[in-house]
């Protein structure tokens, strides 16, 4: 087996690796749960190794790379659970794709997790600002101005989506919920299909993980989406996984209600930004965790 670089406390395991080989090395049936956000094919570029996802040449490339990791996830997730995918469709640009339009990326997850045996579960749509959008990307569809030119090139903004997908097979250890602790007003907030009220800005400090040369992105998934998917599909003492860490957002969600976690960050600086995070962490029940 590979070694890899890793931290370890009695609450969670973070390695400093290839998504691709650490799943490799974990045992089958060991994950309870399942929350992150991909790399978004190539439309963010997080570093220049040839092992980020986000740095393949082709969209073919990055799902030949990603279907990989998926088969793994597949193998280590426990029958019944379920995994919870961040992501958005991609805008496709004149320069890049010939075309201005729009890839169904969200779609393409979906249909490459039905492949490697996962049940299409359930998905939320995540509003976002199309102001906000507009000011960061200058999408030409987004700007006003378009209207005035020619409105048949102007479109919506671009939501993000909660996609969750269920591995087959009864649930050995269900996830249970008392209306104390899980009321029907937070049930009605949560079995929404749309989820309005996610604020954007609360996330993990990250700046610090930045670096200037080789890094074209970075936005941490907002910790109400993380809690949401955690207090909903897990109990706590369970093991929350990320395969793409980053700078550890899952992790402080997850040690902080009471799971344990497992992440695997490639980057070197989000990898170290994540260790501060957790260990910032305010851990809500500690115990005995070893993946070895």
């Amino acid at each position: 087996m590979k070694a890899f670089e890793q931290v370890t406390t009695d609450n969670y395991s973070l390695y400093h690796g290839d998504s691709a080989e650490v799943l490799s090395s974990l045992p089958d049936n060991s994950i309870h749960y399942q929350v992150f956000s991909p790399p978004f094919a190539s439309l963010y570029t997080y570093s220049n190794s040839d092992r980020d996802l986000g740095n393949s040449k082709t969209y073919n490339e990055f799902w030949e790379h990603y279907k990989f990791i998926i088969k793994n996830q597949f193998r280590i997730l426990k029958e019944g659970r379920l995994v919870s995918i961040h992501c958005m469709n991609l805008p496709t640009s004149k320069q890049r794709d010939g075309v201005i339009g729009i890839t169904d990326f969200r779609g393409d997850i979906i249909r490459a997790y039905q492949d490697a045996g996962f049940i299409y579960h359930s998905e939320v749509c995540i509003w976002k600002d199309p102001v906000i959008a507009m000011q960061r990307t200058k999408a030409l569809g987004l700007l006003h101005k378009q209207i005035k030119k020619d409105s048949a090139m102007s479109r919506q903004g671009i939501p993000d989506y909660l996609v969750t997908m269920r591995k087959p097979g009864v649930n050995p250890e269900p996830v249970t919920h008392t209306n104390e602790s899980f009321p029907v007003k937070i049930w009605q907030q949560y079995a929404s299909p749309i989820w309005t009220d996610i604020n954007p800005s609360k996330t993990l400090q990250y700046r610090s993980a930045r670096e200037h040369d080789d890094e074209r992105h970075i936005c941490p998934l907002q910790l109400q989406v993380i809690e949401r998917g955690i207090d909903l599909w897990s109990n706590p003492g369970d093991v929350v996984l990320s395969p793409f860490m980053g700078i550890g957002s899952e992790g402080h969600v997850a040690i902080s209600k009471g799971r344990k976690f497992v992440g695997i960050e490639l980057k070197e600086s989000y990898f170290n930004q994540s260790v501060k995070n957790l260990a910032a962490a305010k851990i809500k029940s500690p115990g005995l965790f070893d993946l070895d």
